[in-house]
């Protein structure tokens, strides 16, 4: 297959418009079974109901991991919220509706979110090992009921199309507690704007019955994962500083 300039570049794949469809070409570095597992998450999200694109097709081209979904023309809230930051909470509150329909899904043989965080957790090279011991701790502390959980929702992963918000985007899905997800979504905003985080999050509990406690309790853990990553945009010092805040208490 001939793919022509990707439309997006992402820290695991390019994606592609081809033949109106959507290919997501995965870079050489990942597991050689990545494009399956995500492709999987997300048949199972389709399957449950909810509005993400279908995917077509698992294969190689040339010579590396693909897959192949249906193309959903449309803008990200994201895109829409830069054009017009007055319809921020409107924009915020379609987001947490729809993550509210995601989090009332109890999954069935789902990779547990407990495994991704312990094994990202324990990659961390930025913090000792007393405070990675304290993360591990921490983690194997919560109970609760797994619920589906998107894993890195936010605004520009969600398509308006036809009046209709798409899901995209389900590599980092796990079945855990949407506590856990929330305060994921709460970092991820923080970072470029404090007073987002907070609407995004006094509307979360709002609608969930949630505490803001409930959700912070999740803060060490979640920065201490977040760090595995070496997201460039990321400051590493604010994480290490979330885990260092309750670390100390």
């Amino acid at each position: 297959m001939n793919l022509d300039n990707p439309i997006a570049l992402g820290n695991t794949a390019k994606i592609y418009l081809s033949e109106n469809k959507i290919v997501k070409v995965f870079n050489d570095f990942l597991p050689h079974n990545e494009s399956k597992k995500e492709a999987n998450k997300q048949k199972y999200a389709y399957s449950c109901g909810l509005p993400v694109p279908k995917v077509l097709d698992v294969s190689i081209i040339n010579g590396k991991q693909a897959i192949t979904m249906e193309y959903i023309k449309g803008e990200s809230l994201g895109e829409l919220l830069l054009k017009d930051k007055d319809q921020a909470e409107s924009y915020l509150n379609t987001s947490v509706d729809m993550q509210l329909k995601v989090h009332s899904i109890i999954p069935d043989d789902f990779e547990p979110m407990h495994d991704k965080l312990y094994r990202q957790i324990e990659a961390v090279t930025t913090i000792g090992e007393r405070q990675k011991l304290y993360l591990l701790k921490k983690l194997e502390s919560f109970t609760f009921e797994s619920k589906l959980c998107r894993g890195d929702f936010h605004l520009f992963n969600l398509l308006v199309a036809d009046n209709e918000v798409v899901i995209i985007d389900w590599v980092d899905a796990s079945a855990g507690d949407p506590r856990a997800d929330v305060y994921r979504t709460y970092l991820l905003y923080s970072q470029f704007s404090t007073e987002l985080a907070e609407v995004y999050l006094r509307l979360y509990c709002d609608k969930s019955g949630f505490r803001r406690s409930e959700v912070f309790q999740w803060a060490p853990v979640i920065a201490g994962a977040r760090l595995s990553e070496n997201v460039s945009t990321e400051n590493s010092e604010r994480l290490i500083a979330i885990i260092n805040k309750h670390w100390q208490i």
